[in-house]
């Protein structure tokens, strides 16, 4: 998969198959179910080596999305390049939108005054309807995808995941 080395800010969409407790960390043990989860993450120094680090099994618990990972899978990948402090309003942006809902307080917003940056959709959220949200945020949003076809407008960074 060719992922871009330039910094930026991305979310993963993940799809969990069965309701699961998960102990997150310092966050202790939570309650996800089964479904489809949005992180909002961001990669300043260089998406390429912290979206690899996400999509490999073998890797050491550091982040929540850490522990979420080990048992559901990363299905989707849209990025945004550029050193803009995006995470924060795009997390604010998916927390306002009605196909997804916050879960988990805190997960992934420990460094900032966000909720959170994990949010949960019983079915898969529609992919060209993730850019509304953003986009209101920020109009002129290009955004980039790793994963399967790219939406019209959109670039691609990739065909798809590769097996970890």
């Amino acid at each position: 998969m060719n992922l871009p080395v330039e910094p930026g800010t991305y979310i993963l969409l993940l799809h969990l198959p069965v309701t699961q407790r998960i102990i997150v960390g310092r966050l202790g043990e939570l309650h996800f179910p089964c479904g489809y989860y949005l992180y909002v993450g961001s990669a300043l120094n260089g998406l390429h080596h912290r979206l690899r680090r996400h999509l490999r099994h073998d890797k050491p618990l550091r982040w929540h999305i850490d522990y979420l990972r080990r048992e559901a899978e990363i299905i989707d990948i849209w990025y945004a390049l550029g050193r803009e402090h995006r995470e924060c309003p795009w997390a604010t942006a998916l927390a306002a939108w009605a196909e997804v809902k916050p879960h988990v307080a805190r997960f992934g917003a420990s460094d900032c005054r966000c909720t959170t940056h994990l949010f949960y959709s019983p079915t898969r959220p529609a992919s060209h309807a993730l850019t509304a949200p953003l986009r209101l945020v920020e109009p002129q949003l290009e955004l980039g995808r790793a994963f399967g076809e790219p939406l019209p407008g959109q670039k691609t960074g990739g065909e798809g995941p590769s097996p970890s």
